[in-house]
Formats: C-alpha cells, structure tokens, sequence
C-alpha cells in the first residue's frame, strides 16, 4: 500500500469517527428515548456507556432514529416462521 493509500484510509476512519462522535452526543441526548422506549428513563451514566458503541454504529443508529424506530426490532427465524 502506497503512502497515499494509507493516508486516504486513516484520514476517511478519522471523518468516521468525527461523524459518529458529533452524531453520539445528540443520539445519546434526544435520539435514544425515539428508537428504544425502556431507555427514556435512563440516567446520564447509561448514555455515557453506551456512546463509544453509538460511535461506532451510527449509521445504523441513524437511520434507525430517521425511521422513529419505537420498539425493538422483530426477531425473523425459521422457528418463529413455523409457529406462525
């Protein structure tokens, strides 16, 4: 890998991480209590937990806090689709 390379790909994790970090404090401050109902009552303590890992999942976070996700995801298997 050429020096160009490298420099390409540490500086596109670093917007990552920029993004996701500026995208965590407002998630962990409005977001969370839209995509999950049981944390809306959650204390300072949870949200600063959960942030590194907000971080790092924001794209997915985001697009589940555009779509007003409000419960938590339906879990689709071959055993829930026999019982049906």
């Amino acid at each position: 890998m050429s020096r160009e390379w490298a420099e390409l790909a540490v500086n596109l994790a670093t917007v990552y991480v920029v993004a996701g970090a500026l995208f965590g404090v407002a998630f962990v401050t409005r977001g969370v209590a839209r995509v999950d109902r049981a944390a809306r009552e959650a204390g300072w303590g949870f949200r600063l937990a959960i942030l590194p890992g907000v971080t790092a999942l924001w794209p997915l976070l985001a697009w589940r806090w555009w779509r007003g996700a409000g419960g938590p995801p339906t879990e689709r298997n071959a055993h829930r689709e026999a019982a049906r």
